[in-house]
């Protein structure tokens, strides 16, 4: 195993309680003045983490389409085929044929639980460091597509194609229960839109969003499952969405090229740009999202190519991304905040990572929206999971491997291979030590992330 490791590393291939949204008497809180100031000043930002990175944005240390050559592959393929696996623990909770894993979600606050759904209707929470089942979260009648923990990990959620928002709460009589130990009960099934796409949580209480394929967003307040608002201003399929990570605001888009902002309080539009907008086009629809941690601005990826960056603030185009091959889905976009060198333990850095069906893992500056380096995988990059607050994050692809990147150089860390299949999700625990995969062949495998050289 040691002989194999150097090789890889040769080869590269190594709470507070939320304000009640539907309170009658608070007024909506907006973002302020000095948010539209961060903003407007983002395109001159000198927010640089020190790196040995080209100026052209192209890092030629990175691992790129160029400089990984037959034998790279070649290598990780036949290791694959020889049966080798990084991997430290399988779960085969789902149906091997027909169970595809869709969707993953390590647990917030214990790196020893996840939860996955699949295309055999099913989900299930399981113990990641073993692989065994905790409860199994049966009740939907077709594929299960999205899951989601809430923000204290106490409610746990499953959307399907069959048009269900199903929520499970933890049996934990007392805070000091770990965990691992906590059982899990049934606790509603919400009608929502025709086949839901996603899920989120708001990020400070037990409110659920989910959107679906017949255009409408559905807000719901747990654990009564109220309905809150249903959000109709999509003419198509609402492909992506989440709340803002401030919480005050909504933000959807659709196959349709729109992305309305919404303001949750009123279920209202706050801003819209669509397909109109010359320089906000996205051909063949909007595929994928994400929200700057300041919530000031989105970066939205097309169905067909291309990223925008749109000031949610004043409603406005920031930049058109240039990075991924022309006509290539974006498959995910991420923003994640990781330290700067020398800068203090406070001191942080705003970053941007998109990934494609080209293959191509391609970083930014959030600050100017620079492209800095592009790696690559050797077929579709499916998934990406940033671990917050560091400079590392994970890709999944449909050449069945794992990839840990590192920001700021663009590098590729370490190539985890056991996947047998295309890698449909990938999942960080929140201390960053902990991935979990999920399959085309139904498998979940667990990976940790904090091995040192010599060791599994």
């Amino acid at each position: 195993m040691a002989d194999h490791q150097e090789q890889q590393a040769a080869e590269q291939h190594t709470g507070d309680e939320q304000q009640q949204l539907n309170d009658e008497d608070e007024q909506p809180i907006f973002l302020t003045e000095d948010d539209v100031l961060e903003v407007e000043d983002m395109a001159d930002g000198d927010d640089r983490m020190d790196d040995d990175s080209d100026d052209d944005g192209n890092n030629e240390a990175g691992p790129s389409g160029e400089q990984q050559g037959d034998d790279d592959r070649d290598d990780a393929m036949d290791l694959l085929d020889g049966g080798f696996d990084d991997s430290v623990a399988l779960a085969q909770l789902h149906r091997s044929e027909g169970g595809a894993v869709f969707c993953l979600a390590v647990h917030p606050f214990a790196a020893t639980l996840a939860v996955s759904g699949g295309e055999d209707d099913q989900a299930f929470v399981f113990r990641t460091d073993t692989g065994a089942q905790v409860a199994q979260l049966s009740g939907h009648t077709d594929s299960v597509t999205s899951v989601a923990w809430s923000h204290d990990g106490a409610l746990v959620a499953t959307g399907g194609m069959d048009g269900k928002v199903n929520v499970w709460k933890a049996r934990r009589p007392s805070s000091d229960m770990a965990w691992e130990e906590t059982g899990w009960e049934f606790l509603i099934s919400l009608e929502g839109p025709d086949e839901v796409n996603w899920i989120d949580w708001h990020p400070k209480g037990n409110v659920l969003l989910a959107g679906g394929a017949d255009g409408t967003v559905w807000v719901w307040n747990l654990p009564s499952g109220a309905t809150m608002h249903v959000l109709s201003g999509h003419t198509s399929p609402v492909t992506c969405g989440r709340f803002t990570p401030d919480g005050k605001k909504i933000l959807t888009a659709s196959e349709d090229s729109t992305l309305i902002l919404w303001d949750p309080r009123t279920g209202e539009p706050v801003h819209k740009l669509g397909a109109a907008d010359a320089r906000f086009r996205l051909e063949g629809g909007i595929n994928c999202l994400a929200v700057n941690p300041a919530s000031t601005v989105a970066i939205v990826g097309g169905a067909e190519g291309g990223l925008r960056a749109v000031n949610l603030v004043q409603g406005t185009v920031l930049a058109q991304l240039e990075g991924h091959e022309e006509g290539a889905s974006i498959e995910q976009v991420a923003f994640n905040e990781i330290p700067t060198v020398g800068g203090g333990a406070a001191a942080s850095v705003t970053v941007v990572v998109s990934v494609g069906v080209d293959g191509r893992v391609c970083t930014w500056e959030a600050s100017g929206f620079k492209l800095r380096s592009t790696g690559t995988h050797e077929d579709a990059v499916t998934s990406l999971s940033f671990s917050p607050h560091t400079p590392t994050f994970l890709t999944g692809s449909a050449d069945k491997t794992l990839k840990l990147w590192d920001y700021r150089t663009g590098a590729c860390l370490r190539t985890l291979l056991g996947n047998r299949d295309i890698v449909h999700a990938v999942s960080v625990s929140r201390d960053g030590r902990v991935a979990v995969s999920g399959s085309e062949d139904g498998s979940v495998r667990t990976f940790r992330l904090d091995a040192q050289e010599g060791q599994r």
